[in-house]
């Protein structure tokens, strides 16, 4: 199983990435969080991705990344979340801060996310095989 972690407060996007990762993603463990202090804890260096709403009431996403890079986390393995246009996330989070910054409303910025639940499936799939 590859280890899944999302902290955003936007519950219906938890409700919907939940049951479309359930439905399309068996290999993959989703875990997620509604705010920050409850994620804080499960930020490891043992995560395979972890997605991070910008906008969190307790502690926003730029602290969180600077958590979990401290933690161990690669920022190859970390995208940000937001409901801000790609342009002003991209000003925020310069090119290799993390892996990516996507606005979650936007057709085209979820099928990057399908592209990257698609290859930590076929990784998994691949261990469970080799």
């Amino acid at each position: 199983m590859k280890k899944i972690l999302i902290i955003d407060d936007d519950r219906l996007f938890l409700k919907f990435i939940t049951e479309y990762v359930t439905d399309n993603y068996p290999a993959l463990e989703l875990i997620t969080c509604e705010n920050s202090l409850q994620g804080l804890p499960l930020i490891s260096a043992d995560l395979d991705l972890l997605l991070l709403d910008l906008e969190l009431p307790d502690m926003d996403g730029r602290k969180l990344l600077e958590y979990a890079k401290a933690k161990g986390v690669s920022k190859s393995c970390i995208i940000i979340l937001s409901g801000r246009d790609a342009d002003y996330l991209h000003k925020l989070f310069p090119m290799g801060e993390c892996l990516a910054v996507l606005n979650k409303h936007e057709a085209r910025q979820k099928a990057v996310l399908d592209m990257v639940f698609t290859a930590l499936q076929q990784k998994a799939s691949a261990s469970q095989h080799g």
